[in-house]
């Protein structure tokens, strides 16, 4: 265990229906391979001791003291192990018959977990055999030569980390075990299944498996019954998921003779920061968990050197490799049309003013702004794209915006801010020649003041351009391209927007000519285009100044959305962009993030409106609350000692 992560696993052996020292040669076989491969907690299938399909065979006392004798002889072989481990198993007390979880570790039973809910419906007769666990009447139960705790109420935790346990016909009950385990302190859940196969089922099961992991805000490892079991009746093909959070991590493919074991690691800490933040969590904790619970302790290895992930990370979390690409990107652009839409009703406007540079920022607004005034059949004339060539202004992206603005028939206004820049450094006693700051922020508010004017005669709003990235780095002009009346992009990060207007390229509709101009605005550097060295090149280069901002969005997402640490965001970025980049080119770009983020927060409190897109937002107004005095004292000189 390290950075919150847990290394679980789904594991499906083979079987043979009432043998129960074959099967356990077979679970010990898997246990060690787990082991080999640092799995920290594993799950088997239901009943995988005696085999689920043993019908009236469980009513045999010889099978059930048989079964017994295996899983100690089972525990006493692996006690050179220490992978938590569960195991299914009937368990006869008080002469009922219960169908059971059995948890070992490192030797020792560490408890006994009853099936809640017997299904006796359809193909399922359960309760011609087992009772259920509220049937029970005792807390303790002796296998071997243990006493346990046995019962619904049993919770393992290893300091911050609780686990619990359901059994199959468990999580298709409207109010589950393991969700009201959750609410005890549970972060993953195991369920030991045992779910034929039916055409069509295997896609709900893997909708309840991810809905109730988002439900419960948990992880969620489910293995169930493979090949052995009889097919008299049922068809057992072997089965597992692993969850976390609404997201199918990993599925174990079907339909395979053989032994499998599906790996994978549950950020057990990003679930606890999940539970922090949702209020309504904690709110159904304190109505729902009112039962006292049986804690069990076991234990975890704190990894002292890199942890072993199996889990791949993400290089950009705002478009993760799970999602469609093309859909999430249509996705996003209706939203921000649904967006524009009600603040062009509201303000009772027909037109619209925008600056429109030739990258990629005001390239998507102005697809918004068109696709906004198509659906509400408005002419596009009403949109007021305004190019404003300045001193550092490149021929590429000039005509590239005049191209754009062309093709797509919207209004073209060509207002060169050059001189007006010009003659305002002289006022104020600027050489006009020093390429610093004051020369560059001279055209950035230049800029906004032609915008803004202009829309004060059209009557009308400016739309605004700027992106998350550009919000969380502060690499915005205050009062300049910070500035608007409406900031459409302002919770997408750049790195997605060059996505989507690769998509609409694409995708779009607009025609062959129109995707060649918005591919080359994909390809081009990103630059603000304030300084030049060569007329009419582009010659100020942002990524090669504050680092790459896939890079920057990857910080901003773990440390907005996931509210990480900086160790773990460090570790996560080497494994993202292994053989990409360099740990030292991390840790500087890092280093940047952490000092500009905090220092540029007063740019963010007075940031105009946005609508919420992606899953983060810097709106002083939204979920992000910051005073702009923070101190990055603690980010700084942690990152330092990487």
């Amino acid at each position: 265990m390290k950075h919150g992560y847990v290394k679980v696993a789904a594991a499906v052996p083979f079987v043979r229906v009432a043998d129960c020292f074959y099967n356990i040669n077979r679970i010990e076989a898997m246990i060690r391979q787990a082991q080999e491969k640092n799995v920290e907690m594993l799950s088997f299938p239901e009943l995988c001791i005696t085999g689920y399909t043993c019908g009236d065979l469980f009513m045999q006392p010889y099978l059930l003291h048989q079964a017994e004798v295996a899983l100690c002889e089972l525990a006493e072989r692996t006690k050179d192990t220490d992978v938590l481990v569960f195991v299914g198993m009937p368990i006869r007390a008080e002469e009922r018959l219960y169908n059971a979880a059995i948890a070992l570790q490192s030797g020792k039973i560490l408890g006994a977990i009853p099936k809640t809910y017997l299904p006796n419906y359809r193909e399922f007769q359960e309760k011609r055999w087992f009772s259920s666990a509220v049937e029970l009447t005792f807390s303790r139960i002796r296998i071997g030569d243990y006493e346990v705790p046995i019962g619904h109420n049993l919770l393992f935790k290893y300091k911050d980390v609780g686990v619990g346990v359901e059994i199959c016909e468990d999580m298709w009950t409207a109010v589950t075990p393991g969700t009201r385990l959750a609410l005890y302190g549970a972060h993953i859940i195991f369920n030991l299944s045992a779910s034929n196969e039916n055409a069509g089922k295997h896609d709900y099961l893997r909708s309840l498996v991810s809905s109730l992991s988002s439900q419960g805000i948990m992880g969620y490892v489910y293995s169930s019954c493979g090949y052995g079991e009889s097919s008299t009746d049922l068809v057992y093909t072997g089965k597992a998921f692993i969850a976390e959070n609404g997201v199918i991590l990993s599925e174990m493919p079907r339909f395979r003779y053989e032994e499998r074991l599906l790996i994978n690691d549950i950020d057990v800490s990003r679930i606890r920061t999940e539970r922090l933040i949702n209020s309504s969590f904690k709110s159904a904790a304190s109505m729902y968990a009112t039962e006292d619970m049986s804690i069990i302790p076991f234990s975890l290895k704190e990894e002292d050197g890199d942890y072993d992930m199996t889990r791949p990370i993400d290089r950009n979390p705002f478009m993760p490799s799970s999602a469609n690409s093309d859909e999430r990107c249509e996705e996003m652009w209706d939203i921000q049309v649904a967006a524009l839409t009600q603040r062009m009703a509201h303000l009772g406007t027909k037109k619209i003013v925008l600056g429109v540079s030739g990258g990629l920022d005001s390239t998507l607004a102005l697809l918004v702004a068109v696709k906004t005034f198509d659906q509400l059949g408005l002419d596009r004339k009403g949109i007021i794209g305004v190019t404003m060539p300045g001193l550092g202004t490149s021929n590429r992206t000039y005509n590239n915006s005049k191209e754009m603005l062309s093709l797509l028939g919207v209004t073209m206004r060509d207002i060169s801010i050059a001189e007006a820049a010009l003659n305002h450094l002289r006022a104020i006693g600027h050489d006009g020649k020093t390429q610093d700051l004051t020369y560059e922020n001279a055209q950035a508010r230049e800029r906004t003041q032609v915008l803004m004017d202009l829309a004060g005669m059209e009557g009308t709003f400016v739309l605004g351009t700027g992106d998350l990235s550009e919000l969380a780095l502060g690499w915005c002009t205050f009062n300049g391209d910070h500035m608007s009346m409406y900031s459409i992009n302002s919770s997408l990060p750049k790195s997605v927007i060059r996505i989507m207007v690769d998509y609409i390229a694409r995708e779009g509709g607009y025609g062959i000519e129109l995707g060649h101009v918005l591919s080359d605005i994909v390809a081009t550097p990103i630059s603000p285009e304030l300084t030049t060295d060569v007329a009419g090149e582009i010659t100020q280069h942002t990524e090669l100044v504050i680092g790459p901002y896939e890079v920057h969005d990857f910080f901003i997402y773990h440390f907005v959305y996931n509210a990480f640490s900086p160790k773990k965001i460090f570790f996560m970025a080497q494994k993202a962009f292994k053989g990409i980049y360099t740990r030292e080119q991390l840790k500087n770009w890092m280093l940047i993030f952490a000092k500009r983020f905090f220092s540029q927060q007063y740019k963010r409190n007075s940031m105009p409106d946005g609508p919420k897109v992606g899953v983060v937002t810097l709106s002083p107004r939204g979920p992000w609350r910051m005073g702009s005095d923070a101190s990055s004292a603690m980010w700084i000189e942690t990152i330092e000692k990487f």
